[in-house]
C-alpha cells in the first residue's frame, strides 16, 4: 500500500528524486524563497522514514543523508488517488470542474481520447492469447 503524502512531502521526494541523495539542509535549500524553516523540513523528512517514503542512507558527523523510496509513478498514483477522493473516487466531477475554470479544453479532451483508445489497444492486444 502506498503511504498518503502531503504536499510538502511531495515536493521533498521531487528534491530527493532529483538530487538522488541528499542532507535535509541540501533539502531545504533547494525550496525557492521563501523557504520552509529547518525544523519544518526535518519533522517532515522524520515523518516520510516512519512512512518508508524516504530512508537514511549514511550519516556524516551529526548530518543524516536520505534517499527517496517512492518512485515518480508511484508518487503520481498516490497524488491522483487522493485528487479523486475529493470528486467521490471518480474522474468525471473532476474532469467537469477543470472544464468549468476553464484548465481543460476542447483539444485537451481530444488527446485524452486518443490517449484513452491507445491504452484500451494496449490492454486489448496484451489480452489476446499468443498463437504458437
Amino acid at each position: 500500500m502506498r503511504p498518503k503524502l502531503a504536499k510538502l512531502e511531495f515536493r521533498i521526494l521531487e528534491i530527493l528524486r532529483a538530487k538522488g541523495k541528499a542532507s535535509m539542509r541540501e533539502v531545504q535549500q533547494a525550496f525557492p524563497e521563501p523557504r520552509p524553516a529547518y525544523t519544518t523540513i526535518t519533522n517532515t523528512v522524520y515523518r516520510m522514514e516512519v512512512k518508508k517514503a524516504v530512508r537514511r542512507v549514511e550519516k556524516v558527523g551529526n548530518t543524516d543523508i536520505f534517499e527517496p523510496l517512492i518512485d515518480k509513478d508511484a508518487a503520481r498514483d498516490s497524488l491522483l488517488d487522493e485528487i479523486l477522493s475529493f470528486f467521490g473516487g471518480r474522474p468525471q466531477p473532476m474532469m467537469a470542474q477543470l472544464i468549468e475554470s476553464g484548465k481543460l479544453t476542447l483539444a485537451d479532451i481530444r488527446e485524452l481520447e486518443e490517449a484513452a483508445a491507445e491504452a484500451a489497444r494496449k490492454r486489448k492486444a496484451e489480452r489476446k492469447p499468443r498463437s504458437k
